[in-house]
């Protein structure tokens, strides 16, 4: 195979919202920082996953003599949603089981949608 025809081939972006499995770990303090209770679950969140076409050039313009057309797969936009850690202990390890302290509710943002940005654009 030629450099020409390797340079010609083209590769199809595959940058899509995959779900995966993650472990989270929320604290919560008291006013004057002392931690009352840590609570922990697994969930099912999204994730952005895949591979954005990118090409790297020769370049007389450029001071390294390449150019650099670099696309990244990342999120379009965010979805918040309210979870619940149903793992709740005290600071000296003890589950706890009244209705208040044995789970926590939190917000968690995830992505929505993903898709192909151009790398180091943070601007949407």
């Amino acid at each position: 195979m030629s450099l020409g025809t390797l340079v010609s081939q083209t590769v199809d972006d595959t940058c899509e919202t995959l779900m995966s499995e993650i472990h989270i770990t929320k604290e919560e303090f008291d006013e004057g920082g002392i931690l009352l209770r840590t609570c922990s679950d697994d969930l099912s969140v999204t994730k952005c996953e895949g591979f954005c076409n990118s090409q790297v050039q020769p370049s007389i313009m450029t001071t390294t003599g390449f150019f650099k057309d670099c696309y990244c797969c990342r999120e379009s936009y965010l979805k918040e949603r309210s979870i619940v850690l149903h793992h709740c202990y005290s600071p000296d390890g003890i589950k706890l089981m009244t209705a208040e302290t044995a789970t926590m509710e939190i917000k968690l943002r995830e992505p929505a949608d993903c898709q192909c940005f151009k790398c180091g654009d943070f601007s949407r």
